[in-house]
């Protein structure tokens, strides 16, 4: 990593909390020599878990008390009334105050959204932040958004979408035309809700983006669009049922060759195979899903992430410091707007 960093992790959140939080960044330490983490929360319950770290890792770990923690099924209302001083909060708020460049949580989705627009305040011209995740395609991955942070969305919001999974491809994957396509039931005009039909209308006569028009669920992971916009309610169901499916097969191709003793030869010969065809289809490379739209980079792990997997969602928020996702999108709609 060239140059310097620091990244704000909420230590407390996810269902393993300082377990998994701790040991992801002490490793993230290690791989990164510019970065400094800034480990947010009650101190004396993940100081055990800071024991025998080398001193060069220790000098650029800051612990930063915040006495409360947001519990995984909190109300986003109850979050948003004790927030302030939750690891959660604290966390967020050294993005605010320019003390840190990036969040990175486990913890309650909800929470971190009203949370965000609270601290970090929307860029000009967007309305709801939106949850960004690559996914697997034929071709590679492609950006999918918004998958969970906001359920009912209007034409007006799949178009903001658009706007910043385009600026984000362009940003992260040095795609200079991202294709755009609006998730649908199917490719006709006649097809889809008034929603999704005014949306791609909005999206059409937006000049700045490369709109390939409505594509389905399949279309997705055949790799036909390098962003995919969608509500969050269709969204989060595809992104769940595309994991569950990478977990069935990976399951079943173990059953299938242990079968016998043929199968299981079979099998040893084609390990290298099946070990990279399972990390391509390892839901837990693709850990970090960005939230879009706020005035700083914030980063959602998975709830029940392990260390390797909570470790990604770390890299992610790297990437996009790097790249400086907020500004891009920032100057895209003050161009639009101008």
């Amino acid at each position: 990593m060239s140059g310097f960093c620091t990244i704000a992790i909420d230590a407390m959140g996810g269902d393993f909390g300082p377990r998994v939080t701790v040991p992801a960044t002490v490793e993230a330490l290690e791989r990164y020599p510019g970065l400094t983490i800034k480990l947010v929360g009650q101190i004396d319950s993940f100081t055990p878990f800071l024991h025998n770290i080398p001193a060069s890792v220790r000098a650029r770990l800051q612990p930063v008390q915040a006495d409360g923690v947001i519990a995984m099924d909190e109300k986003p209302s109850h979050a948003l009334r004790k927030g302030q001083n939750t690891s959660l909060g604290v966390a967020l708020q050294l993005v605010a105050d320019g003390q840190a460049s990036a969040c990175v949580s486990a913890g309650n989705t909800g929470a971190l959204m009203v949370l965000g627009r609270r601290v970090l305040r929307m860029l000009e011209g967007i309305d709801r932040p939106a949850i960004v995740s690559a996914v697997p395609t034929q071709a590679g991955h492609c950006y999918m958004l918004d998958l969970g942070a906001n359920v009912d969305c209007c034409a007006e919001h799949l178009l903001q979408f658009a706007i910043m999974g385009s600026v984000m491809t362009q940003a992260v994957d040095a795609v200079a035309a991202p294709r755009v396509g609006l998730l649908n039931i199917g490719q006709e005009a006649i097809k889809g809700n008034e929603q999704v039909k005014l949306a791609s209308m909005l999206i059409s006569t937006y000049g700045r983006l490369n709109y390939i028009g409505y594509i389905e669920g399949d279309d997705i992971f055949a790799g036909k669009a390098d962003v995919v916009v969608c509500d969050g309610f269709v969204g989060n169901i595809a992104l769940k049922s595309s994991e569950g499916v990478s977990r069935l097969v990976t399951q079943r191709l173990g059953v299938a060759f242990g079968r016998t003793f043929y199968r299981r030869m079979l099998a040893w010969l084609a390990r290298p195979l099946l070990r990279e065809l399972g990390q391509q289809l390892d839901p837990a490379r693709r850990n970090g899903a960005s939230l879009l739209g706020l005035q700083g980079i914030v980063v959602k792990s998975h709830g029940g992430a392990d260390r390797a997997c909570f470790g990604y969602a770390i890299d992610e928020a790297i990437a996009e410091v790097r790249m400086d996702v907020p500004r891009r999108i920032s100057e895209q709609l003050a161009a639009s707007l101008a």
